[in-house]
């Protein structure tokens, strides 16, 4: 009984914590487009980042 009056208020501790984090979270926009990242893993040579200089002569010089 004696370990309930340590464990409750560290169980209720991490509760808040937990829900804090979570709404910390919500207002930061973490949850606003949940589909854009799954449909980038899926299609990501769809958007391919722009090439640099470098790339550029390095690839033409390669083709010959």
């Amino acid at each position: 009984m004696s370990s309930l009056y340590l464990l409750v208020p560290i169980a209720l501790l991490f509760a808040f914590l937990i829900i804090g984090l979570f709404i910390w979270a919500v207002n930061r926009g973490q949850y606003d487009d949940l589909d854009r990242d799954a449909w980038r893993a899926l299609h990501d040579e769809l958007e391919q980042p722009p090439a640099t200089p470098a790339q550029e002569n390095n690839r033409d010089n390669n083709l010959g």
